[in-house]
């Protein structure tokens, strides 16, 4: 069980201040499992290689994962994921984490903190992706139970998730700023006219759950095949077109084709989720695209920006 980002930086100041992050060691984990549950006080304690941004992850013994939000702003989703993770479980067709306990600050560690069940898999890379068709779709399937489960009392949209679910016009002002910036590097024009599509485009109003963060770190292979989803902290019911960004991100054009495909997606929804995937593709190019100490960071971003530039026929578009 990997819990790491989409290799996109922090949420953008137009939302409030980038979060003020506090580390965590292994020690610090073994003293508050000791203290707070000393069942599990005698277990070995392992940081994850590439734990992730928005939690510091830790192995504890051979099948459990420690998680602490590494600011306050992402401790926010601790008791969410609490409250709706084992009512979402059953409805799925695939893993995903269920709450075995929640910690407590202590005098040290200021925020709430979870203990999971560990899941075996590793990141859905492309290119551990055996079979990219199959992989789109069995994701879709994901999706689509996630949509299918009762949204009655859900989270909306809110700072718990950085309004994931919600309308893409919170975005607007950094993504123009990020096209201005670009300008020059990027095909500009054709990325505001996606842009524009994407904030006119009409959701029809209907809650449904989204996971907020479909990206390649959350989504666990074994043998090359989707066996896992991870870190709902970004969850909540709302538009869930925030989800098709994925569509862009990882997957191929054919898998794009038949992803949207099986999920069923109309035209204003895939509008959408380009648009989802547009303005953090664009933010990210704009604050790395001149540091060449970011130079990898930078051509990763924009390999996706041009998967979401390409022809209509390459995007999953008629």
């Amino acid at each position: 069980m990997d819990d790491t980002q989409d290799g996109f930086p922090p949420d953008t100041p137009d939302l409030g201040p980038v979060p003020e992050r506090i580390a965590v060691d292994a020690d610090d984990v073994r003293r508050l499992v000791a203290t707070q549950f000393p069942r599990w006080g005698g277990l070995p304690v392992e940081p994850v290689p590439d734990g992730g941004w928005d939690n510091w992850t830790f192995r504890l013994g051979g099948d459990m994962v420690v998680r602490l939000p590494s600011a306050a702003e992402y401790a926010r989703a601790v008791e969410k994921e609490h409250r709706w993770l084992p009512a979402l479980a059953p409805r799925l067709p695939l893993p995903v984490p269920v709450p075995l306990a929640q910690g407590s600050p202590d005098g040290e560690y200021p925020h709430p903190w979870s203990v999971y069940r560990w899941l075996d898999g590793e990141a859905a890379t492309p290119d551990r992706v055996a079979d990219p068709v199959g992989f789109a779709v069995d994701l879709a399937d994901f999706l689509a139970a996630l949509r299918g489960v009762d949204a009655t009392g859900g989270p909306r949209p809110g700072t718990h998730n950085w309004y994931r679910g919600g309308t893409l016009r919170t975005y607007d002002a950094i993504t123009r700023r990020a096209l201005s910036a670009l300008d020059g590097r990027v095909d500009v024009g054709h990325a505001r006219e996606i842009w524009a599509r994407a904030l006119d485009s009409r959701w029809d109003g209907a809650d449904r759950w989204f996971h907020g963060d479909v990206a390649a770190g959350n989504l666990l292979l074994l043998d090359g095949r989707l066996a896992a989803v991870i870190d709902f902290g970004t969850c909540g019911v709302g538009d869930p077109a925030c989800d098709l960004a994925v569509a862009w991100t990882l997957l191929t054009p054919d898998g794009r084709r038949a992803f949207r495909d099986r999920l069923g997606v109309g035209d204003a929804e895939w509008a959408r989720g380009r648009g989802w995937a547009l303005w953090k593709t664009l933010v990210t190019c704009s604050y790395t695209h001149e540091d060449p100490d970011d130079a990898a960071e930078f051509a990763t971003a924009r390999h996706v920006l041009d998967q979401i530039l390409a022809p209509a026929g390459d995007n999953g578009c008629p």
